[in-house]
């Protein structure tokens, strides 16, 4: 049997046999997309897979866990970097918009990576079945990038190899996703994963914040309903959500609307309509700041993804 005496805990912790190595997962990842793209059949698991180094990417991030198999990518949280390669990962806590680039990919070697969606819940149910083992109260970081785990590429490797098991996925993914939280939690990224499942810890009242937000993001936004979200005062739930999110609550929304009215300009050409579809009342305040965030006007930047998106059609 395999035992070792984790560093960071007195108790010895079993290392199962491993197999699957980063380059396993690397070839996993590429077939994997190519076959289904970045959106997979499995919710919360997505793919990336780049050809060249670009220029700002801007998304919101989930509570999640992205892991680099091949090329090297930085995440910005306002100003502060996070620089991730092949072997690392990032552990988001709470939902953040964020600007990134892919820093290092090439024909030869493309950067292929894999985010996968943490339940808040599942997260909660690992540590109240462990009671006060894993549960003690982390410092708060929103983001945190560590090596990969090694104990972690033989359940990534096998729910990548589930997409190939489609009457096999509803079953075996829902377990398989739950190894590799637990593998997480106990692993050197364990402390900043014990925030998303603490209900009363400042990661968790922050994330409601940011949940509500994301998904109410049309609505008009109360400051004051969103810190009795996080069972906080006005003045504490402003300072603790600027400090995990670099934002304030209003500056939030605005990013989690503009990124939504992009997605949907994929689709539509239609800009004031957008506009109104995420709450804008004003087309020209919509164009302004939309222009400030994407660097070109809705109506434009609209119809260059568009444009983008179109295959060509080969003329005879």
């Amino acid at each position: 049997m395999n035992m070792r005496t984790d560093a960071r805990t007195p108790w010895l912790r079993y290392d199962p046999p491993m197999t699957a190595t980063l380059s396993d997962l690397a070839r996993l990842v590429d077939r994997q997309w190519q076959a289904h793209g970045r959106e997979t059949p499995l919710d919360g698991l997505l793919l990336t897979r780049a050809d060249a180094s670009s220029g700002i990417l801007r998304s919101v991030y989930r509570p999640s866990f992205c892991v680099v198999v091949q090329g090297a990518k930085t995440t910005m949280l306002g100003d502060t970097p996070f620089r991730y390669a092949a072997g690392q990962g990032l552990l988001a806590s709470i939902d953040l918009p964020v600007t990134a680039r892919i820093t290092r990919a090439s024909a030869d070697e493309p950067y292929l990576a894999l985010s996968l969606a943490i339940d808040p819940a599942m997260v909660a149910d690992l540590l109240s079945a462990e009671g006060d083992r894993l549960a003690e109260a982390p410092v708060f970081a929103p983001l945190r990038v560590a090596s990969l785990d090694p104990v972690l590429c033989d359940p990534l490797a096998r729910l990548l190899a589930l997409l190939d098991a489609p009457g096999d996925l509803a079953v075996l993914a829902p377990l398989v996703r739950q190894e590799i939280v637990w593998r997480l939690l106990n692993g050197p990224l364990g402390a900043t994963l014990r925030q998303v499942g603490l209900a009363d810890g400042h990661a968790a009242r922050i994330r409601r914040a940011t949940a509500h937000i994301r998904d109410h993001y049309a609505e008009p936004l109360r400051v004051a309903d969103l810190a009795a979200l996080a069972h906080m005062s006005v003045p504490s739930f402003h300072r603790h959500f600027k400090a995990a999110t670099t934002l304030t609550p209003v500056q939030f929304q605005k990013q989690i609307r503009l990124q939504e009215a992009r997605r949907l300009l994929i689709g539509a050409e239609d800009v004031a309509g957008v506009g109104y579809a995420i709450g804008y009342e004003s087309p020209s305040q919509f164009s302004r700041d939309y222009h400030r965030l994407f660097g070109a006007p809705p109506g434009r930047d609209g119809a260059a993804i568009r444009a983008a998106l179109t295959p060509e059609i080969a003329l005879p």
